[in-house]
């Protein structure tokens, strides 16, 4: 014991140390004629360059779980939310169309025409995906007919309809309904034709029947294409 110090009992390494000094409290006050009353005791701490790395070691591995957290966080953020769920471009038409809730009826007819191999395949394809609401709107009685195997056909030419070949985002439509002067042909996987053009700030898809569907979200983007989420079923002639 030094006196108004106090050393630690633990066993120090003999490799080089940090030393700090940090007040206690002290017990064994002097008397008040003493001037030293209430000085405080000084105990030795150390600290080995070992333990220091180990700290230095923990502090970076929070730093890089953070890290971690903060870009996971961000790229999800990132992706476009569709039916209650997040659309992942590294996935298909088909594996992001499965996660929707609003897209049920239309997994439905592509699974009853066959077309999951083919929205399955590397495109690319630019989808105009009706939602249940949309199929809804159709007289009562049609999608279970169309959903019938005597009506394959019919149920192939109207879902391929909602299919053109390439990938066109938001962007090339605009594009290509300036080039038009206001309004852009597609050509469909179908063979039929659809018409795009802007009413006010919304894209505007006209079928061969003189039907319209509003894009409600674009541009969600596909490993094999990208899908355009619409308010109404598109009908071919």
């Amino acid at each position: 014991m030094i006196r108004g110090f106090k050393t630690s009992a633990r066993p120090v390494s003999t490799r080089h140390i940090a030393i700090f000094l940090r007040p206690i409290e002290n017990k064994n006050r002097w008397n008040s004629s003493s001037s030293f009353l209430a000085a405080p005791y000084y105990k030795l701490q150390g600290k080995t360059n070992s333990e220091t790395r180990k700290n230095e070691m923990k502090k970076i591995a929070q730093m890089c779980a953070i890290t971690l957290v903060a870009a996971t966080a961000i790229l999800a953020a990132n992706n476009p939310m569709v039916g209650g769920h997040e659309m992942f471009p590294s996935k298909n038409i088909v594996q992001n169309a499965l996660n929707s809730d609003d897209h049920t009826t239309l997994v439905a007819a592509v699974k009853a025409a066959g077309l999951v191999d083919t929205l399955e395949g590397p495109g690319p394809f630019t989808v105009f995906a009706p939602t249940n609401e949309a199929f809804a709107k159709l007289p009562a009685g049609t999608v279970d007919t169309l959903l019938m195997a005597e009506n394959k056909a019919t149920l192939t030419k109207v879902l391929t309809y909602h299919v053109v070949a390439g990938r066109m985002d938001s962007k090339e439509i605009a594009s290509a309904i300036k080039a038009g002067n206001g309004k852009a042909a597609l050509t469909t996987v179908s063979g039929g034709k659809l018409w795009a053009s802007m009413h006010g700030k919304d894209l505007i898809l006209t079928d061969e029947k003189g039907g319209m569907a509003k894009v409600t979200i674009s541009n969600v983007y596909q490993s094999n294409g990208v899908i355009h989420v619409i308010d109404a079923v598109l009908l071919p002639n």
